[in-house]
């Protein structure tokens, strides 16, 4: 009897492997790295274009540009062009901010139809939530040994 369940799975694992599409690690590794790079490079224009054309601080033209690189991520992601750079682009697409842009509007339009507080309201940080209920726990940790460490 214990058999059956082996030779199953096994199967499945043939079936899996027959029928996944072969990825192609080197090739996925340098659209991930150029498209961030590109998307990075747009944000430092950004930034630039920010401080010359408002000669705004640091701190305030940083702020800016991530509002600008939010709001761009949001609207790719509106106009369907943002899946398809993720498509392409994997990982390089989700690590800058516009990926965490993608993630929370991209949750929004899939669950509209669900009306806006059980579909949007409640949906809305599906994908988003996790990454900032981690992100937010580990700056307070990491805020708290400093404010120990640095006594």
């Amino acid at each position: 009897m214990s058999d059956q369940p082996n030779k199953a799975v096994q199967e499945y694992q043939r079936l899996v492997e027959r029928l996944s599409p072969k990825s192609d690690l080197g090739k996925g590794l340098l659209r991930a790295f150029w498209v961030g790079g590109v998307i990075c490079i747009c944000g430092q224009l950004i930034h630039d274009a920010v401080v010359a054309l408002w000669s705004l601080d640091k701190v305030s033209a940083a702020t800016l540009t991530n509002i600008i690189l939010i709001f761009l991520g949001a609207f790719l992601t509106g106009i369907g062009i943002y899946d398809k750079i993720g498509k392409y682009a994997g990982g390089g697409s989700i690590v800058p901010i516009t990926g965490f842009s993608n993630s929370i509007v991209a949750s929004a339009m899939e669950f509209k139809r669900e009306g806006f507080i059980t579909g949007v309201g409640a949906k809305m940080f599906t994908i988003a939530g996790p990454v900032l209920v981690y992100g937010i726990g580990a700056s307070v940790i990491a805020g708290v040994i400093y404010y120990i460490v640095g006594r």
